[in-house]
């Protein structure tokens, strides 16, 4: 069987990922249980996908300590910047890249985001599972998870899951 793209991505209630400036810290206005699912989840995963802008995000959120050490990333960026072991800049085409790893021996591959590329998996339908955590918080603003034009994906409610005030949906390709 071959790995699985599994977004896991956590939302507002009317739909953004973030505010215009990329900021999330509405998460934390929210009360959530443990760390909602985030520990599970991990060790489902041996590999990282997202854009540069995520990647240059989350080094911000964590004082360039990169939070994904031993996990095998790939950043799509536009531009060639070295890579170390683990971690890869690419600016291969990212359908052809999640090709290829699907076909890889290993766990499952998490599409960390963003949103720009979250809408290039999706045109070429290379997203298995999307597990998607809403936080009860409109925003009325902001970075959307789903970009418009894109073909009816039809998807099955695995599971849903509580943790605190936050609603974990899992869903699969039907």
């Amino acid at each position: 069987m071959s790995r699985k793209i599994v977004l896991f991505i956590a939302i507002s209630l009317d739909g953004y990922i973030a505010r215009l400036d990329g900021d999330i810290s509405w998460l934390d206005e929210v009360e959530g249980a443990g760390d909602n699912g985030y520990s599970e989840f991990i060790e489902s995963i041996d590999t990282v996908v997202m854009g540069k802008k995520t990647y240059d995000h989350v080094l911000l959120l964590t004082n360039n300590q990169y939070p994904y050490e031993g996990k095998t990333s790939y950043i799509f960026t536009r531009k060639e910047i070295s890579t170390s072991s683990d971690l890869h800049f690419t600016t291969e085409d990212p359908a052809a890249l999640a090709e290829k790893l699907k076909l890889q021996q290993g766990r499952d591959i998490w599409l960390v985001g963003g949103s720009e590329l979250l809408d290039g998996f999706m045109k070429k339908n290379l997203v298995d599972e999307y597990i998607i955590t809403t936080a009860p918080i409109i925003l009325g603003d902001g970075i959307p998870l789903f970009k418009t034009r894109n073909s009816k994906i039809k998807l099955r409610l695995k599971s849903s899951k509580k943790y605190g005030e936050f609603v974990q949906n899992h869903y699969v390709n039907a």
